[in-house]
């Protein structure tokens, strides 16, 4: 294969290398590029520059849902310093379309726009700015159409087909074609179990579209190579399904096309999907030249894919001694314009809909929908969160219903290890559920009326309203709220979810060193720092090397779904242990001869020798290995799951679940219509902390994300244009460090028998129950029932 001679470009990822004596499995080792990023040393894709590169730029529709009567590039073409300007009948491969799993999203936009905000053309040339003027004078003769912005409108009998001629594999079992896909899992009876209900509860939920609000936009480089090929250093949260998509759209075999993973600044699912990609590739191969391309905050609004807003409908049944007796339920998921990850997250939201509880008679339906609103995909808990939003609000209904305490009602109904799903798998390790409830009921709680001061005004920055001055204290009410919830970890329902990783042993300046290279997208949560732990434990070394993850290593799967610890560390674990056991045969027979214990004893890789588990050293790694480097790459693979039934929803179709609770505490303005939370506390199972400080920081990110999305956070999209109303970070909220309360975290360790360690994912069940908490905590102290997110102002004073 012809070598790419090209100088590196300037922010090209580097081996990261930290060496400790000890930092191994359950050690709290800090982060080897922490330092970096606090400092502002850290290298982000929107940092790469090559000398002689172009910039990008992207032209996207300023209407919804219209045809395209024609596209005038010629003024755009002709100004000084424009290289190119590409349309789709530029695209030069008979593919023109990608997706996750549905390959329904054009490159370019073919004729057809189908939302705000969709690709039209792009642009190179020689200077940010000029590309920005070039895009501008692209004329675009717009033919507007219909819009469809919800169900009534998506499955009405004249309603526009979004996707007319649907030949994938979802398109033979939906009822309508605006229907991406329809999941259904029914278990027992749940009419005639509704008959031996002594209350009934139902309610309608409405959860709002959130963004995931990652701080480092869109960005990346590529460069042509001189085989043809290109090579493209991106922020992406998978490589190997970017690189999927973005080969059949170039023309070009998958080995021409070269990815490496650059400096990501936060993804929460964002970055799952294409956004930049294809199109910085497109640019560069057609001018010969480097391209970069790096969205400003408002193109991100409209170049990733966000959380799916949701209609819930929910009946619940009890008996008068508190136990449940049925539920029925009907999640609508808004999927906007193309399908990204909505099938998978409409499995998730349907399997995931009885939450933590043991209800043995359902009846449940999700589906979503094609609509012109922006496309929907993966975001931070995936289904479970909005699931999460309304069956918790349901508990405290059941509760208040039978006179019950919010808490004991839930722990009477948890399920445990042995319970079986609505979908039949049955829950084979630790569910803690009453026991996580506990806990944060236990926990003390915050003094009230903290801004008040002996002898001194009010401390405003205590208040609702904060440094806004709104209040000093008239009107303010504290509420006590609970919630816990239940999510999966890893690809479900059959998808082949494995992860590959590549260890090398070899003695480097007299001293053994361990390389780890993998595919996995480090996106900030901290599997860098675990994969180094894994090698120091598995190979007892003190220095390893983390090498930049590219595609030139086997798939390392998506950071997403909990997932990465759980598969990239257990493949690092797999690979660690196979070059342990190359090392002691080479041990053995190097030095057998000298000592039995080569041969009967069992033997383990520690502080850099080969000691017996009793403590003995055998002999020195370096001598082990000479001038030898033992290099392996293995894959790891979890155990299979099953899709679900299309009529019943039943099958196998989890790995591992995971459970976090939450104690929300609140102060809220009733006057104005203020809230402050004062107190987010949290229990969560996690099987193993392999590094807690890492733990801990996952479950308080998460936390704040729910908070988020209770109060402030939603993306406001015109209902009858279907045109975003708030792309900006000064229109679009989330939580900063003044709104951020104390988030006190009591972590468990039960370990899951089936998975690395017993481990259990943990980034994203923090985000399900954190919401439903801190709206539980605002109804108790308002007596509203609040059964939409985010909770504005207007709907506690009752201006709405």
């Amino acid at each position: 294969m012809t070598q790419n001679t090209r100088t590196a470009p300037a922010g090209t990822p580097t081996n990261v290398t930290q060496k400790h004596n000890r930092g191994g499995i359950g050690e709290s080792t800090l982060r080897p590029d922490g330092t970096l990023k606090v400092t502002g040393e850290f290298a982000y894709s929107s940092d790469m520059w090559h000398e002689d590169m172009l910039w990008g730029q992207t032209l996207r529709s300023t209407v919804a849902h219209a045809e395209i009567a024609s596209i005038d590039v010629s003024e755009a073409l002709a100004m000084p310093g424009v290289y190119a300007v590409l349309t789709y009948d530029d695209l030069p491969a008979e593919m023109k379309n990608y997706g996750l799993e549905i390959q329904d999203t054009p490159v370019l936009a073919n004729g057809r726009v189908r939302h705000h905000g969709e690709p039209v053309a792009l642009v190179a040339a020689d200077h940010p700015e000029t590309a920005r003027r070039a895009a501008a004078k692209i004329k675009i003769d717009y033919r507007e159409l219909p819009v469809v912005t919800d169900e009534a409108s998506a499955l009405a009998a004249d309603a526009p087909l979004l996707h007319p001629g649907r030949d994938d594999h979802h398109a033979g079992h939906v009822p309508h074609p605006n229907v991406v896909h329809r999941q259904p899992i029914v278990r027992g009876d749940a009419a005639e179990a509704a008959k031996r209900a002594d209350v009934i509860v139902t309610g309608e939920y409405t959860f709002g579209m959130q963004d995931q609000a990652f701080l480092g936009p869109e960005s990346g480089l590529a460069v042509p190579a001189e085989d043809g090929g290109v090579d493209l250093y991106v922020a992406t949260q998978w490589l190997h399904s970017d690189l999927r998509q973005i080969a059949p759209v170039l023309g070009l075999p998958e080995e021409k096309v070269r990815m490496t993973l650059s400096g990501v600044g936060g993804a929460f699912g964002g970055r799952e999907d294409i956004s930049m990609q294809i199109h910085a590739c497109l640019l560069a191969l057609r001018t010969g030249k480097p391209v970069k391309i790096v969205y400003n905050r408002f193109e991100s609004f409209f170049g990733h894919v966000h959380r799916h807003p949701a209609k819930l409908w929910y009946e619940h049944g009890a008996t008068k001694d508190g136990k449940i007796t049925h539920m029925k339920c009907r999640i609508v998921l808004d999927g906007g314009a193309y399908a990204s990850a909505s099938p998978a997250v409409v499995g998730n939201a349907s399997s995931l809909s009885v939450g933590p509880y043991v209800i043995e008679d359902v009846d449940i339906e999700a589906i979503a929908l094609y609509t012109n609103n922006p496309p929907c995909g993966a975001m931070r808990g995936f289904g479970a969160v909005q699931a999460c939003f309304a069956y918790e609000a349901q508990m405290d209904k059941l509760a208040a219903k039978l006179g019950m305490d919010p808490v004991e009602f839930r722990q009477l109904n948890a399920m445990e290890q042995g319970t079986i799903m609505p979908t039949g798998q049955v829950v084979d390790s630790p569910a803690p559920v009453a026991e996580l409830l506990r806990r944060v009921k236990a926990r003390p709680l915050p003094p009230e009326r903290q801004w008040e001061s002996a002898g001194q005004g009010a401390d405003v920055r205590a208040l609702p309203g904060g440094l806004s001055n709104t209040s000093h204290g008239e009107g303010v009410v504290r509420g006590v709220g609970y919630a816990v919830g239940i999510k999966n970890v890893g690809f479900s329902e059959g998808f082949d979810d494995y992860s590959t990783a590549r260890v090398r042993l070899e003695v480097i300046g007299g001293e053994p060193v361990a390389m780890v290279h993998t595919a996995m997208a480090e996106v900030g949560q901290g599997g860098v720092t675990v994969h180094a732990q894994i090698a120091r434990t598995e190979l007892g070394v003190t220095q390893v090397t983390i090498h930049p993850a590219d595609t030139q290593v086997g798939s390392a799967g998506s950071t997403s779904a909990s997932r990465q610890t759980y598969m990239t560390g257990g493949a690092v674990k797999n690979s660690c242990e196979a070059v342990r056991e190359k090392v002691l045969e080479m041990g053995r027979r190097k030095f057998g001869s000298y000592h039995p214990a080569w041969a009967t004893a069992e033997l383990l890789l520690e502080g850099g020798k080969v000691v017996t588990d009793g403590g003995e050293v055998l002999a020195d790694l370096v001598d082990v290995l000479e001038g030898e480097a033992v290099d392996l790459e293995l894959e790891f693979r979890h155990r299979p799951t099953q899709a679900f039934d299309l009529v019943t929803g039943q099958g196998d179709g989890h790995v591992q679940y995971t459970f976090a609770a939450h104690r929300a505490v609140v102060e809220v303005d009733t006057e104005l219509g203020l809230v402050k939370v004062v107190e987010l506390a949290t229990a969560q199972d996690v099987g193993k902390a392999l590094n807690m400080l890492s733990v801990v920081g996952q479950i308080q990110g998460g936390t704040t994300q729910g908070l988020g999305v209770a109060v402030m956070e939603e993306i406001i999209v015109d209902p009858k244009t279907a045109k975003v109303r708030n792309p900006s970070f000064t229109d679009y909220l989330i939580p900063t460090i003044l709104d951020t309360p104390t988030m006190p975290v009591d972590v468990l360790e039960l370990a899951d028998p089936n998975a690395p360690y017993g481990l259990r994912g943990l980034g994203e069940a923090p985000t399900l129950s954190s919401t439903p908490a801190v709206l539980a905590a605002i109804r108790n102290a308002t007596g509203l029932e609040l059964n939409k997110t985010p909770i504005r102002p207007e709907a506690l004073t009752g201006t709405l």
